[in-house]
C-alpha cells in the first residue's frame, strides 16, 4: 500500500507530480483525436472572416478605423471565453463515464484532477491565441503599441481563461453528463455577444449598453484595444475608462468564487 507524504513539501511535489500525468493524459485524448481540436480552433477563425469581410464594410467603429482590427481583441477574447465549453465537456464527460471516481479511489493527490485540467486548457488557450493572432495578422491586425504592451493584452486574455477554466470546472462536476453544455452555451453565448467585442456599446439602447461595458468580457476587450493600439477607443462609463484595472479584477473575481466551489464540489462527490 502506498504511503501517503505528510510533510507540506512532499504533498505539494505529489500534487504537482500527478497533476502533470493528468495534464499529459489530457493532450494525449487531444492527439488521438486531433480533428475536434483543429474543429475548435478553426471555429473562431471562421468568424473573424465572416464578421470581417461579409460584415464589416456596414462597421462603424468608434472615431473610425478599420473595423477588422477593431473585432481581433473581441475575437481574442471571445475564444478564451468559449473555452469554457471544452472544460465543461471534459469534465462532465470524465464524470458521467466514472473516471473521476477511479481517481478519487486511488492514492491520487486531490487537487491534481481539476489543477491537470487547468493547466491542458490554458495550454490549448495558448495555442488558439496563437492560431488567431496568426489569423489576424494575415487579415491586417497590428499591435501597434510595441511588444511589451502586446505581450501585457495576451496576458490579460489568459488571466480571463484562467478564472473561466474554474467556472467551467465547477459547471461540470454539478452537471448530469456531458450533454448539459447546451446549458452552458445558454450562459456563455450572451457574455460573449453581450460586450463590446462586435460593437461598440455606445450603439446599443443605453441600458443594453451599460449591461455590455460592465462585461467582464468587455474589460479584456477594451483593455487589449489599448494595449494593441487597436480602434475602438473606450466607452463613457467608469468601467470603460478602467478598463485594464477591471480587466485584472474581474478573473480575480470569478477566480474567487469558482475555485473553492470547484474544490468542495469535488471533495462532495461520492459522499
Amino acid at each position: 500500500m502506498m504511503t501517503l507524504p505528510q510533510t507540506p513539501i512532499g504533498r505539494l511535489r505529489w500534487a504537482v507530480a500527478d497533476s502533470r500525468t493528468l495534464t499529459v493524459r489530457a493532450l494525449a485524448h487531444w492527439a488521438r483525436q486531433p480533428g475536434d481540436v483543429v474543429v475548435g480552433l478553426l471555429f473562431p477563425v471562421m468568424v473573424v472572416l465572416m464578421m470581417g469581410y461579409l460584415f464589416g464594410g456596414q462597421m462603424d467603429v468608434p472615431g473610425g478605423g478599420n473595423y477588422r482590427e477593431f473585432i481581433m481583441p473581441g475575437m481574442f477574447a471571445m475564444t478564451m471565453v468559449f473555452g469554457v465549453e471544452t472544460t465543461f465537456a471534459a469534465i462532465a464527460g470524465d464524470a458521467a463515464k466514472g473516471v473521476t471516481d477511479r481517481f478519487r479511489a486511488m492514492p491520487t493527490a486531490p487537487s491534481a484532477v481539476i489543477t491537470g485540467r487547468g493547466v491542458a486548457d490554458m495550454l490549448h488557450s495558448v495555442a488558439a491565441l496563437a492560431v488567431m493572432a496568426g489569423c489576424g495578422l494575415l487579415i491586417g491586425w497590428r499591435a501597434h503599441e510595441g511588444a511589451a504592451k502586446a505581450l501585457a493584452g495576451l496576458g490579460l486574455l489568459l488571466l480571463l481563461r484562467f478564472a473561466l477554466v474554474w467556472m467551467g470546472v465547477y459547471l461540470g462536476l454539478v452537471a448530469k453528463g456531458p450533454e448539459s453544455v447546451v446549458t452552458v452555451q445558454i450562459l456563455v453565448w450572451p457574455i460573449g455577444f453581450l460586450s463590446s467585442a462586435l460593437v461598440a456599446p455606445g450603439t446599443m439602447p443605453g441600458w443594453l449598453g451599460a449591461i455590455a461595458e460592465w462585461n467582464p468580457m468587455s474589460a479584456t476587450v477594451t483593455a487589449c484595444r489599448e494595449l494593441f493600439g487597436d480602434p475602438g477607443g473606450a466607452g463613457g462609463s467608469w468601467a470603460a475608462q478602467h478598463s485594464i484595472l477591471m480587466a485584472v479584477l474581474w478573473p480575480l473575481v470569478i477566480t474567487a468564487v469558482f475555485f473553492p466551489l470547484a474544490a468542495r464540489r469535488y471533495r462532495a462527490m461520492g459522499r
